[in-house]
């Protein structure tokens, strides 16, 4: 792999709980708790869990959207909660995010042209009489035809409004993207569509991608690393072929083990994972997902399990590993 890109260092992000008259501060919401991993340039990232977990809450920190409780963001080295107001404000445009609600989104006041080219004004990246042009181009690149530009986004499907939130990002020339469930909102024909196009223009662009998901059958086929969390922390990452071949954390297995098919010949082993997820403002002790696994003995609901290399490249954290 070539070198990283991006470097998150032990990553915390709590939402404190406020509770009484005084508002008074009682305990914390971990919603990432001690998240590391590494992206290289030209690698998409998949981050897959289920809902709650966590994947949303460390695109957004990473990107400084959110303020850290605790960790190193570096990106090209640099640490990006370090920097001040203007250093941060010239950063922008290399570090984008594609939203995962395409409608709420964009500005309904704006037409698609003046939504697609507000960043390359603010950011003072071309001139005035180039935006048109430039986002004429963008705009087409990802699948829309130059007379959208005049229109608002409530004259478009699900999917169109998705590219237009992809030409916003795209058209700043980023060198890192985090795309928060691009294609969650959307049909699954649409969804193919989308998802060709966002590999098409990582290719030739060549950015960096964190792409969260729930959908491992999209994952896979984007993503070259792929880490699995749970309840804020990261319990397993590999590279793709050895995350689906062989998996190895109980949590990883079991979801795996929901994917469907396409061949109605052949079924799965199911697991069934036992109870409901625990809340993150009170998660257990010892290995977070004990509570749920069948393997689990009394160690695993006493001491942390460590997050170590089993082979290269491949991490988890799980005592019978």
């Amino acid at each position: 792999m070539e070198e990283a890109v991006l470097k998150i260092r032990h990553l915390k992000k709590y939402f404190p709980i406020r509770t009484g008259f005084f508002r008074k501060t009682t305990g914390y919401v971990k919603s990432v708790d001690d998240v590391s991993f590494d992206i290289g340039q030209n690698e998409i990232m998949g981050l897959v869990g289920e809902s709650g977990c966590g994947k949303t809450t460390t695109g957004r920190t990473i990107l400084r959207l959110m303020e850290k409780t605790e960790g190193e963001v570096l990106y090209n080295n640099k640490d990006i909660f370090s920097l001040g107001k203007n250093e941060l404000r010239k950063l922008r445009p290399e570090i984008q995010m594609i939203f995962q609600d395409p409608y709420s989104s964009l500005n309904p006041r704006m037409t698609v042209g003046e939504i697609v080219g507000e960043a390359l004004l603010d950011h003072n990246l071309c001139k005035k009489e180039e935006v048109n042009k430039r986002v004429e181009e963008m705009i087409t690149a990802c699948g829309l035809s130059s007379y959208h530009m005049r229109r608002f986004p409530h004259e478009f499907s699900g999917g169109q409004r998705q590219r237009i939130g992809i030409a916003r990002s795209l058209i700043l020339n980023p060198k890192f993207i985090v795309a928060d469930e691009p294609v969650s909102a959307l049909d699954v024909s649409v969804q193919a569509q989308v998802i060709n196009l966002l590999v098409e223009l990582q290719k030739k662009k060549g950015f960096a991608c964190l792409f969260i998901s729930h959908d491992l059958s999209v994952v896979q086929h984007i993503c070259q690393k792929i880490g699995v969390m749970y309840l804020g922390s990261m319990v397993e990452m590999a590279g793709n072929e050895g995350l689906f071949k062989n998996p190895l954390h109980p949590y990883t297995k079991a979801l795996l083990s929901a994917v469907p098919i396409p061949d109605p010949t052949l079924k799965r082993n199911r697991i069934i994972l036992k109870g409901d997820i625990p809340s993150p403002a009170n998660p257990p002790s010892g290995c977070k997902f004990h509570t749920r696994c069948n393997y689990a003995t009394e160690r695993c609901s006493k001491e942390v399990p460590e997050y170590r290399e089993i082979t290269k490249g491949h991490f988890v954290a799980c005592h019978l590993c």
